[in-house]
């Protein structure tokens, strides 16, 4: 048992800047203090003194703002971070190594009994204000955004935000990115890596943008080859398109077949 405590003290450190020393983690931190309650609840949910086990909850709830049923089952190095307004019902199971912020609720979407709550595997993380209902499966080192609303099952590895829920598709290979970055780097654009994580709107609108300008950029230069096709001299500095004044067109005046 004393073994436990020290490792749910020690996670404290592991994800939680602020902490300083280990009197201050069992002495103000609330989520500490729901952990601790409920594993002497859930021991007596077990052995069938069912009142006494939800009496224990409803101490902790009213003592920490957190509440966990009983007959929650929690892995170790559990950690709630702030903790009020979390809510973890009967039938939830949570693994080893899990973090959930404020908010967080691990309920139910059926009056049926039996299994009705998610299910959390090893290393995941939950954002604040976030809704994991229904027995469903939340899969090794899954992401849950702040207040997000999660009604499905999450892969391994995955990150879920929005209400309803949507999965974040990571695109290591994307064509366009190399060209963007460089497209970007050439009109002084210099703040990417947000698009391949979060669908952000703005940055999408930038990354057409800047698909537009490589494609007009691409278009001005097969103008010029074409112009000096007819005998025109036409300047032109890929590099450094972008700091020139103007395009300089020397055309011989005596030449009727040549651009004026």
């Amino acid at each position: 048992m004393f073994e436990r405590i020290k490792e749910d003290v020690a996670s404290v450190f592991d994800r939680d800047p602020a902490a300083r020393t280990t009197f201050e983690v069992l002495t103000n931190y609330p989520g500490v203090h729901a952990l601790l309650l409920h594993r002497l609840a859930h021991r007596l949910w077990l052995k069938n003194w069912k009142l006494t086990a939800r009496s224990l909850g409803s101490f902790s709830r009213w003592l920490t703002g957190i509440e966990i049923h009983p007959g929650a089952q929690i892995g170790r190095r559990f950690f709630i971070d702030h903790g009020m307004g979390v809510v973890i019902g009967e039938t939830a199971i949570v693994g080893d190594d899990c973090t959930l912020y404020h908010g967080v609720t691990l309920g139910g979407t059926s009056w049926q009994k039996g299994k009705r709550h998610p299910t959390l595997a090893d290393n995941v993380v939950v954002g604040a204000g976030a809704k994991v209902l229904g027995p469903i499966e939340i899969s090794n080192g899954a992401r849950i955004g702040s207040n997000a609303v999660v009604l499905k099952p999450v892969p391994e590895g995955a990150t879920v935000v929005g209400v309803p829920g949507r999965l974040i598709e990571r695109k290591k290979t994307d064509p366009k990115q190399d060209q963007r970055e460089k497209t970007a780097k050439k009109i002084g654009f210099d703040a990417y890596g947000t698009p391949q994580d979060m669908p952000d709107p703005v940055a999408h609108a930038i990354n057409c943008m800047l698909d537009h300008i490589h494609h007009m950029d691409e278009k001005m230069h097969r103008m010029c080859e074409q112009l000096q096709t007819l005998g025109a001299e036409v300047y032109e500095d890929n590099e450094d398109w972008i700091d020139l004044p103007k395009c300089e067109l020397h055309v011989e005046a005596d030449d009727p077949k040549k651009i004026d």
